[in-house]
């Protein structure tokens, strides 16, 4: 693909396509990990066992020919074991210290079961996902660009998982949760075997960053900021422009990175759409993804099984004013208890 033929929003549908024809059944799931790949993000994939989530990992990287590092999480892991190691090396002018990067090093990153890794190792990610770098031994040592977590987490009420610390949630773009598939799904699975076929390479690192760059420069109109601004607020449960719900329900809400990161992924659907600008509808079906691992509940909610959508629709419920499609997305989410 020549430079002057190079088009985001094509590339970024064509992945997404690419991706979808490996990963059957989930094209939602594909479509939110596509936008926080090129969104600039990291994406938290939670799901049962065997629901294909490293499979989509490893496809994302295979269609992109990003560089692929695959860090699997137990209670035993280091966190020299993620961000590499310095060593003591002979050499033929004496013996000196080597930085031995580790497989965070990589441009797209899977962190199996992150959730199975005690809290002290979960948090070797911070920096990483933070800054785009390590600091090992007092040096710092800069990460290929672009650069992805993409974490998988088992469901929290299985057994040996540790939860994610609010710090490291909050690094998350989006909290994306794969579902069982349907039956159709099921049984081209079972018609392809244990072998999925290999992907189509659509793009290359340099696309992708090329695609980040034009979501960056999508205009969002000072409404629409102003209309991201109100819900953040509002999930504060000790703010002054907090709702009710969120007085209740919440004990942590969303920090300023829950709005940078709806902005974010609205600018990613403005793009596939082939606008230069985001629309109201483009917040609409971003607002759970970046906001449902954002919102701590509190016990009362937990007690009723209030929590993601659940929540995140509880707690914006009684916020006036917000645009038409928002509305309609989160009544369209069932708040009724489970408990």
């Amino acid at each position: 693909m020549s430079a002057d033929a190079f088009d985001p929003a094509a590339t970024l549908r064509a992945l997404e396509e690419a991706v979808a024809s490996v990963v059957v059944g989930q094209d939602e799931v594909v479509r939110r990990t596509v936008a926080c790949l090129v969104g600039g993000g990291h994406a938290l994939l939670e799901g049962a066992p065997g629901l294909g989530k490293t499979l989509l990992v490893r496809t994302l990287a295979a269609a992109t020919g990003l560089a692929f590092g695959r860090v699997q999480f137990t209670p035993d892991l280091l966190p020299a074991d993620v961000t590499g190691t310095t060593i003591l090396v002979d050499a033929p002018e004496g013996r000196r210290f080597e930085f031995r990067p580790g497989p965070l090093f990589a441009h797209l990153v899977l962190a199996d079961e992150v959730n199975r890794a005690t809290p002290r190792t979960q948090s070797a990610l911070l920096e990483a996902m933070a800054e785009g770098a390590v600091t090992v031994a007092g040096e710092r040592h800069p990460l290929p660009q672009p650069f992805c977590v993409l974490a998988t987490q088992n469901p929290v009420e299985m057994e040996g998982t540790f939860p994610l610390p609010e710090a490291q949630l909050d690094r998350f773009l989006a909290k994306i949760v794969v579902p069982a598939p349907d039956e159709a799904a099921l049984v081209e699975v079972f018609r392809r075997g244990a072998t999925p076929p290999a992907p189509p390479v659509v793009a290359t690192p340099a696309h992708v960053l090329a695609v980040a760059e034009a979501v960056r420069a999508v205009a969002i109109p000072e409404p629409l900021l102003r209309q991201v601004a109100r819900i953040v607020r509002a999930t504060d449960p000790r703010g002054a422009a907090s709702t009710s719900a969120a007085r209740r329900h919440l004990r942590l809400g969303a920090s300023p990175r829950g709005g940078e990161a709806i902005c974010r992924l609205a600018q990613v659907e403005a793009l596939r759409a082939g606008r230069a600008w985001v629309e109201a509808s483009d917040l609409a079906g971003v607002v759970r993804p970046a906001l449902r691992h954002r919102l701590l509940p509190s016990f009362e909610a937990e007690a009723r099984g209030l929590v993601a959508d659940a929540l995140v629709a509880e707690v914006l419920h009684d916020l006036t004013d917000l645009p038409p499609e928002v509305e309609a997305v989160l009544r369209a989410v069932d708040r009724s208890p489970t408990a």
